[in-house]
């Protein structure tokens, strides 16, 4: 990837991380699970470790190929929330990108729609 793909890439997930003030860790994710860019909320601690963000994100990647069986019949997915105790965990597709970000789990259900469809229209590019 050149430097100015990458830069913008990074310009980009920090645009994202201050969407919100309860936004917490942000990653682009291509095809095959690698993690393109990512940043995570200054102030905030991770909850999994490198190794296991790593394999988080392999993992996503699958999911996408496994979802994505099944868009002929029930339409393409058009983003994965998960609620969990620590996190809200969300996932955006994008045609060659997995968008996925993760904000605190006591932000609104509307707040974070509204954050799924603002980061769906900066990343429909990708």
């Amino acid at each position: 990837m050149n430097k100015l793909k990458k830069s913008k890439l990074l310009e980009l997930v920090e645009y994202i991380i201050n969407l919100n003030p309860k936004m917490r860790f942000v990653a682009l994710i291509d095809l095959k699970g690698n993690i393109v860019e990512s940043i995570m909320k200054s102030g905030k601690t991770s909850l999994k470790t490198q190794k296991e963000e790593f394999h988080f994100c392999q993992q996503v990647a699958k999911r996408r190929k496994m979802r994505h069986e099944f868009d002929r019949h029930l339409g393409k997915v058009r983003y994965v929330h998960v609620e969990r105790e620590k996190v809200t965990q969300l996932v955006i597709y994008s045609k060659r990108k997995t968008i996925y970000f993760t904000v605190e789990p006591e932000l609104s259900i509307d707040k974070k729609l509204q954050l799924v469809m603002r980061i769906k229209k900066l990343t429909s590019h990708l």
